[in-house]
């Protein structure tokens, strides 16, 4: 199964038509996995014995479609590891509340995939078990945090993908693999049984090659739910109806901090491309600021830190995962069992955490982090009262070679520049791929006001229609 060639409805009608089962087209997919995967190294799991819900009625464009989900989203008796040492082993007892509802939908969960150790990176080059390589050149990085489902998807194992965003983590690596990603707006996805990195901050999205794919693995994954306050109850639109329009009168903000310093003058001048052919069509251009966008990376890290360190007091050694084997004592299993579990970047995000919060610097640094998260959020506000989106960049360069910026963490943070405040504001976003740069992709972000997403889905739809980009296949694949 090719699956750069399909989409969830061309799939639909061929198990309708019995051109295929959905026994096959699952096998068909565990192939294409065990093929790619020496070269990808995408997921972290494997589901070998995979197999279609029974009695399958393909009046439901979703039923019997395999899809991949992120290492950190909870699924019953599949290990998820969050990429971590610490949770090498862990067997979860149930299942998150989306594995729940793609379940429902009968989806088939195909496999776990590869990602930054508990979601905190810009590469995926934390992961204990090895990063991902990029489809389009496997020297370079495929962006995290959710680089394996950005990778499983533009290298054709899977059709669709669930990742997750805290400042970023799906719209980079769905710009550095030329794919669709989507972070909703946060409340609109249940997180229960989201293992935690920000709270406040995390969001599970969908990751696709075609806008429309994703729309409708969205429709699925929306609502409330009785497991987490934080979900929203409004009605879930039909996001699928926000396709296939123009743009017409639609007011587009282009922020002038998104094409200043620091972002590649080639990414820049593809981008006004894209935004060139948003107002040839229609559109009504306004050039806005983000006065406090020079804020969002300290403001991010000081925030995230802090609550991914009260978040990953529960890994102990104790209840579930690592334990160190030369533990004497009690402070031993404590101090060894996380010492040798955590890498690099979780201890140094949980340290800084701590720091934010201990009782000499929190007023100085907490509290005023979440003083400039207001007016970051009010920033947003402000904007919208007279644009529908906000477009720019996704990222500031195409994506980068492996082991380049590993040993310098401030110049890997700062490639969530463009990102960090959707998240930091809790608006939705996506990033749709633009087109090529020195033979890579480069994304297009999207934002809009909260619970917007049909506006988002409207103008990602009519960007693809207009640069057919889904037509263009990896190339780092080719033998």
């Amino acid at each position: 199964m090719n699956y750069l060639n399909e989409t969830i409805e061309s799939l639909n009608k061929k198990l309708k038509n019995k051109e295929i089962t959905a026994e096959q087209l699952t096998q068909d997919t565990l192939a294409k996995i065990k093929e790619l995967e020496p070269k990808l190294n995408a997921m972290i799991t494997v589901i070998d014995d995979a197999k279609p819900a029974e009695n399958l009625d393909f009046s439901n464009e979703l039923a019997g479609i395999p899809i991949a989900v992120k290492d950190n989203i909870i699924t019953n008796n599949v290990k998820t590891t969050a990429a971590s040492h610490i949770l090498y082993n862990y067997m979860p007892v149930y299942d998150a509340t989306v594995v729940s509802k793609l379940k429902a939908a009968k989806m088939t969960i195909i496999g776990k995939t590869n990602m930054d150790e508990f979601a905190m990176g810009s590469s995926s080059e934390n992961s204990y078990f090895g990063a991902p390589k990029n489809p389009w050149d496997l020297t370079k990085v495929t962006g995290g945090s959710s680089g394996g489902s950005a990778a499983a998807v533009a290298g054709g194992e899977v059709i669709a993908a669930l990742g997750t965003d805290t400042g970023g983590s799906i719209r980079q690596p769905a710009a550095f693999n030329g794919i669709f990603g989507i972070k909703p707006t946060y409340g609109r996805v249940s997180r229960w049984g989201l293992i935690a990195f920000g709270s406040s901050l995390d969001q599970i999205g969908v990751m696709t090659k075609r806008v429309q794919d994703s729309a409708k693995v969205l429709n699925v994954l929306s609502g409330a739910d009785d497991h987490d306050a934080t979900v929203s109850e409004r009605e879930v639109p039909d996001f699928t109806k926000a396709l296939n329009q123009d743009v017409k009168g639609l007011r587009v903000a282009v922020p002038e901090e998104y094409f200043g310093e620091g972002i590649s003058e080639k990414v820049k001048a593809l981008i006004k491309e894209q935004i060139k052919v948003l107002e040839d069509n229609g559109a009504i251009i306004n050039k806005v600021s983000l006065p406090h966008t020079k804020y969002v990376i300290p403001d991010y890290y000081i925030i995230a830190s802090s609550e991914a360190s009260s978040n990953l007091q529960r890994f102990d050694g104790i209840r579930y995962g690592y334990r160190s084997k030369d533990a004497k004592n009690l402070l031993d299993v404590y101090v060894k069992s996380r010492s040798e579990g955590f890498g690099d970047e979780v201890k140094r995000r949980i340290m800084l955490g701590s720091f934010a919060l201990s009782a000499g610097s929190y007023d100085r640094f907490f509290r005023q982090a979440a003083k400039v998260r207001t007016l970051i959020c009010r920033d947003f506000e402000k904007i919208f009262e007279e644009n529908d989106v906000i477009v720019g960049p996704t990222t500031p360069t195409p994506a980068f070679g492996l082991n380049s910026k590993t040993k310098d963490p401030l110049e890997m943070y700062a490639n969530d520049i463009l990102t960090i405040a959707a998240n930091l504001a809790g608006v939705p976003a996506a990033s749709v791929p633009a087109g090529l740069v020195d033979g890579m992709p480069v994304g297009l972000q999207i934002m809009a006001k909260r619970f917007d997403e049909e506006s988002i889905f409207r103008v990602a739809d009519f960007i693809e229609r207009s640069n057919k980009f889904y037509e263009k296949k990896p190339t780092g694949l080719e033998d």
